[in-house]
């Protein structure tokens, strides 16, 4: 693959054989984020699970302190009471059944996250075609099944992401823009990292992450020490 002569440039800066501390990686990623928009930083964790084994899967949540720089749209799946306290909470789109043929025949997907109370899951359900490929679909483990629909909000708003492993046993979490200091995604970083290595499975032999790279969107990966982080 051909890359650009920014891209070269940065990538100069980096050492491939190096695994870099935390605070070294940061500021490396936000040098070498030149492109034109504000970058997304990103942090790609290999582990040594296998994802096959329903004992060794790994997917959970967690409020990041300073956010991820990013205006999420939350839809609801609610009624009556529950629907009007979704609304009061702040939810971009709340609905029932009447939604489902919206996303089914016409394609609507103008939403970043779905919660549900959980008498709303049957309806949810059949949406589980569209929605699951997408990562989308409402689950208790990430926090976006519950009757406490204004936490459910208020946690995603304040910066709550989700985590989880995918075909090839790595698991893909924003942290933050390259606008944001280093101080700021240092800490959304070690509170990723702490959800992280809490969420090991007891099943699991051997180790448990095999490398953690931080990389912008655009911009060359910059690898930490795994050792160090578990």
């Amino acid at each position: 693959m051909k890359r650009g002569k920014k891209y070269q440039d940065a990538a100069k800066a980096i050492s491939r054989a190096t695994l870099y501390d935390t605070e070294e990686a940061i500021s490396l990623v936000k040098k070498t984020a030149v492109a034109k928009f504000d970058e997304t930083i990103e942090v790609h964790i290999r582990t040594g699970c296998d994802g096959r084994h329903a004992d060794q899967q790994i997917r959970g949540a967690v409020v990041l302190p300073h956010g991820t720089g990013k205006t999420v749209r939350v839809l609801v799946f609610a009624k009556n009471a529950k629907a009007d306290e979704a609304q009061a909470a702040g939810a971009d789109y709340v609905g029932a059944e009447e939604l489902i043929p919206k996303i089914q025949k016409e394609g609507w997907l103008d939403f970043d996250v779905v919660v549900a109370t959980p008498d709303m899951m049957g309806v949810v359900g059949r949406l589980g075609r569209i929605l699951g490929p997408k990562g989308l679909m409402p689950n208790p483990k990430a926090g976006t099944v519950t009757m406490d629909v204004t936490k459910a909000i208020q946690d995603i708003k304040a910066g709550k992401i989700e985590y989880r492993l995918d075909k090839t046993n790595i698991v893909h979490v924003p942290i933050g823009k390259a606008s944001f200091t280093e101080e700021a995604l240092k800490d959304n970083f070690n509170t990723l990292m702490e959800a992280i290595v809490k969420a090991r499975p007891a099943a699991l032999k051997g180790q448990y992450l095999r490398s953690v790279t931080i990389a912008s969107t655009m911009g060359p990966g910059v690898k930490l020490n795994p050792v160090k982080l578990q």
